[in-house]
Order: C-alpha cells, then sequence, then structure tokens
C-alpha cells in the first residue's frame, strides 16, 4: 500500500510539473525568433457586453463571466516567415457580417503583413502583426507570450469588436 501511494505520489508530482511549464526557455525563444509557430487557443475572451453575455451563458462550454472553453478545438493561429494563417472563433459584435455563414469567426490567410517581436524585461514576447491582404478587412493582432510558452492574443479588427484569446504556443507540426 506505501509502495502505491508513493508512486501515485511521482506521478502526480510529474503530471503538476509538466503543466507548469508548456515549453522550455530555449524553446520558447527559438520558434519565436525563428517565426515559425502556432498558438493554439484554449479560452475565449469577447469584449464584455450585456448582450453578448447573455447570448454565452446560454452556450455549451461557456465556464462564466464571458469566459467561453475552447479546449479540444481546433482552433489556432499559425505564423511561419511568409504566412499568417487564422482560424479562431469570434463571439461578440460585428459591424458587418459575411453573406455566407461559414465565413464567419476569424478566419483568413495573409501573405502581406507586417510583423515586429519586442523582447520584454523579464524575457516575454510581444508579437505584432498587421495584416495587409485580407479581404473586406484587415487584421492587427498582439500576442504576448510567456518564457514557458503560454501566450495571450488579442485580435482588433474595423469590422468587429476585439477579442481576446488565451492559449499556448507549440511548434509546428511536421507532415
Amino acid at each position: 500500500m506505501k509502495k502505491i501511494k508513493i508512486l501515485l505520489t511521482v506521478i502526480f508530482a510529474a503530471t503538476f510539473m509538466q503543466a507548469i511549464a508548456q515549453t522550455d526557455k530555449e524553446t520558447t525563444a527559438k520558434i519565436i525568433t525563428e517565426q515559425n509557430y502556432t498558438f493554439n487557443a484554449q479560452t475565449a475572451l469577447p469584449l464584455a457586453s450585456n448582450d453578448v453575455n447573455q447570448v454565452l451563458r446560454s452556450l455549451p462550454g461557456a465556464m462564466g463571466g464571458g469566459t467561453i472553453n475552447l479546449i479540444g478545438s481546433q482552433y489556432d493561429l499559425r505564423v511561419t516567415k511568409d504566412s499568417v494563417v487564422a482560424y479562431l472563433p469570434f463571439y461578440g459584435r460585428a459591424f458587418n457580417a459575411p453573406y455566407n455563414p461559414s465565413e464567419g469567426g476569424i478566419k483568413f490567410k495573409s501573405k502581406d503583413f507586417n510583423y515586429k517581436l519586442t523582447k520584454n524585461k523579464k524575457g516575454s514576447y510581444t508579437v505584432n502583426i498587421r495584416t495587409n491582404d485580407v479581404k473586406q478587412e484587415n487584421y492587427q493582432l498582439t500576442l504576448t507570450v510567456s518564457q514557458n510558452g503560454y501566450g495571450n492574443l488579442v485580435v482588433f479588427s474595423n469590422n468587429k469588436q476585439s477579442i481576446n484569446f488565451q492559449g499556448v504556443l507549440a511548434e509546428p507540426k511536421k507532415d
């Protein structure tokens, strides 16, 4: 019985330590500076509005306080030197809605964009991306990443309210 408790304690400690860091400092620095990473969204935090919050509370996966759980979804932002590809949901007010409902959300592929990387004092990174070739609207994305690979993405648009995503950075999947 004592051996089982020790084994469970070791497994719990290993799992907890793995949960603390998404990636190590070297990996985070490498993928950010090489401009080759994927931001996987885990939660969405739309701009607070009573109308929006009322609708959000009725959605499955709503965590309260306007936070929407996206864990298990495939929502991401992929960044390489020659392209930025976004497949993210949108919750909030859109000032111009698309005719085709499948074109909703924040979905685009940009090959013409501005990319600015800043390293902050405590070792975190701030990435500013501005698209120039997205049809009907251009996006401004601000991604703040900790040394351990946890990120906060804010998406600004001229046709939608801003929205905030929290998630993790990862190396791109090799096909």
